[in-house]
């Protein structure tokens, strides 16, 4: 893959190509302008001035051309108002002619994101630099274009290679980036310390043994804030097994780990004045002689016992576990992400992470925070007379909510035990995956969720905004 900081640079008036936006309200005056050969050379393009359509024309020189582009808004760009000219205009240099890219210039670093590892080393497009005057802006743009590669690199992965120990070398090479404290709990202390994320993982192979994996960074007077990551690397279903078709895309399962790391990363790079927690159970839900059953009763680190009514609602146990783990340190905010639900999907399709929280006020800034950088979610509600569906007649819990019905509300009811009154709570059931391509956003892993939450953290901790 290209490297993202050489792909958005200070403009210095080097030698590069200009872009000319237009939109709706402006495109018939600008075309009036236009000398006929132009106006020629334009309607033969096609161009009519919408969202993601331009149009190359040739300038005075025998080497000289520009683009026209067209945009939803001239005078409020998005994130991915750019994205398809970075995809699609030859390789080179570019500036904008009147305007400033603003919050664009993100969707021209994700859309020159290519996942290449295991493709040949010619296979990588040509880079297009866009050259910028807004230098001050141009580090926080670099650090979310690359939060967002590295949860789409670790969603990618084939599970083969994105099992427990990698997610914990993700980790750690993030830690080290930062000057983070990781540590990891396996094992013994693991299976004693918490009996749910060994339950859940104690199947695979030793070579891919569960774990809770835990980085520590910031000043301890600031205030503490844990970031919980569901790190289930692959889901066979367990012993309730999923068909074929629902197991193809497992290996995305760990999405939500992937979310976590990348949110402290930026956490971390704009040195927000927090004490971060981040927390990721990280464990295979694989199928062997040893694997957790329908009908167990596991004891969990909080002391509830869970009864299993499917072992395929395995992510709410590794979550339940680090959540009391969080709990302990006494955290002013927590947030989670999780690929958690089929039933979330059905609700809000892949695009529209579901969100819950505990907090009224919280869950309103955290939509706010979404819509201002065009990284929506929807709340769904805690709806607490759907308890019942998770009761057991033999544990204090079951994991699986009965008749199929409000699957996703069932699962955060689930996880909500494991929070204490009081404590403010984020979750989020995110799909991690984006199954057909936009500009911008290609097909496969994907951060949904991510920026949302990064700027509710800016806003509420007052730096980076």
């Amino acid at each position: 893959m290209t490297d993202l900081p050489d792909l958005l640079k200070a403009d210095n008036q080097q030698p590069a190509r200009t872009i000319h936006l237009v939109d709706a309200e402006s495109h018939d005056a600008w075309l009036a302008a236009q000398p006929a050969p132009l106006r020629a050379m334009v309607a033969a393009q096609k161009f009519k001035g919408k969202a993601h359509e331009f149009a190359i024309l040739p300038g005075g020189g025998a080497d000289d051309w520009w683009v026209v582009a067209g945009v939803a808004d001239r005078a409020a760009l998005g994130p991915w108002c750019l994205a398809k000219l970075a995809e699609a205009l030859p390789e080179g240099s570019y500036r904008l002619a009147d305007s400033a890219a603003g919050a664009a210039a993100l969707g021209w670093l994700t859309a020159q994101y290519r996942f290449d590892r295991y493709r040949k080393e010619d296979s990588a497009p040509a880079p297009r630099v866009l050259l910028t005057g807004d230098v001050a802006r141009i580090e926080a743009t670099v650090q979310l274009a690359q939060a967002v590669a590295l949860v789409r690199d670790l969603v990618n992965t084939p599970a083969a290679d994105m099992g427990p120990p990698d997610l914990e070398a993700a980790a750690l090479a993030v830690g080290k980036a930062h000057g983070a404290s990781v540590s990891v709990t396996k094992g013994d202390a693991l299976e004693q310390g918490y009996p749910m994320i060994h339950a859940v993982g104690k199947a695979a192979d030793k070579g891919f043994a569960p774990r809770l994996i835990e980085l520590v960074w910031g000043d301890p007077a600031h205030p503490r804030i844990a970031i919980i990551g569901k790190g289930i690397c692959f889901d066979s279903g367990g012993l309730d097994i999923k068909p074929s078709s629902g197991m193809r895309l497992m290996k995305k399962d760990m999405g939500g780990a992937a979310h976590a790391l990348a949110l402290a990363q930026l956490i971390m790079g704009a040195r927000l004045p927090v004490r971060l927690h981040l927390l990721i159970p990280a464990a295979e839900n694989a199928i062997s002689g040893n694997a957790f059953r329908p009908g167990d009763i596991l004891r969990t680190r909080q002391g509830l016992t869970v009864e299993i009514g499917n072992t395929d609602a395995e992510g709410r146990l590794v979550l339940g576990d680090a959540l009391t783990r969080a709990v302990e340190e006494t955290p002013e905010l927590i947030v989670d992400f999780a690929t958690l639900t089929g039933a979330a999907r059905v609700a809000l399709g892949p695009d529209l992470p579901a969100l819950f929280a505990n907090d009224d006020v919280l869950a309103t800034d955290a939509a706010a925070a979404a819509m201002e950088v065009d990284d929506p979610l929807w709340r769904l509600p805690l709806w607490d007379g759907y308890a019942d569906m998770l009761k057991s007649d033999i544990a204090d819990i079951n994991n699986a909510g009965e008749g199929g019905f409000a699957g996703a509300i069932t699962a955060a009811l689930f996880l909500k035990r494991f929070v204490p009154e009081g404590t403010p709570w984020l979750h989020l059931d995110t799909f991690a995956w984006r199954p057909s391509a936009k500009p911008g956003r290609p097909k496969g892993g994907e951060a949904l969720g991510l920026r949302a939450m990064f700027r509710l953290l800016q806003q509420r901790y007052g730096r980076g905004g």
